[in-house]
Order: C-alpha cells, then sequence, then structure tokens
C-alpha cells in the first residue's frame, strides 16, 4: 500500500462513519448503508482511483436515494 491509499482510504472511512452515524440517528437507512459501505469498501481495495471514483458515488448516494 502506497501513502495516497492509506490517506484516501482514511477519508473514506471517516466521512463513512459521519454517515452512519447520521443515518443511525435520524433513522434513516441510505446513509447507513452507505456510510456501512465506505468503511469497508477501504479495506477491499488498494488502487487510489478505483477508491476515489467508489468513494465519491457512495458519498453522493444517498442524496440520490431519499426515504
Amino acid at each position: 500500500m502506497d501513502p495516497n491509499s492509506i490517506l484516501v482510504g482514511t477519508i473514506a472511512g471517516l466521512i463513512g462513519g459521519g454517515y452512519l452515524v447520521y443515518g443511525k440517528k435520524q433513522r434513516k437507512v441510505a446513509p447507513m448503508i452507505c456510510g456501512a459501505l465506505l468503511i469497508v469498501y477501504t479495506y477491499t481495495t488498494d488502487n487510489v482511483w478505483v477508491l476515489l471514483l467508489g468513494g465519491a458515488a457512495l458519498c453522493v448516494a444517498p442524496f440520490f436515494f431519499r426515504e
């Protein structure tokens, strides 16, 4: 792993944790699922570009899948 993938993975994990806490407090399913996927997603891939593109897609997904 290179330092860039560690940095991007850490940032994505922090955003995922924020989505997870927000979704749990507001009782909304879409942010909770995207938050959990962002946390797990960072452990499964090493490529920086895949991390950036997949993380960006998961970050904007709750805005499209509202309840």
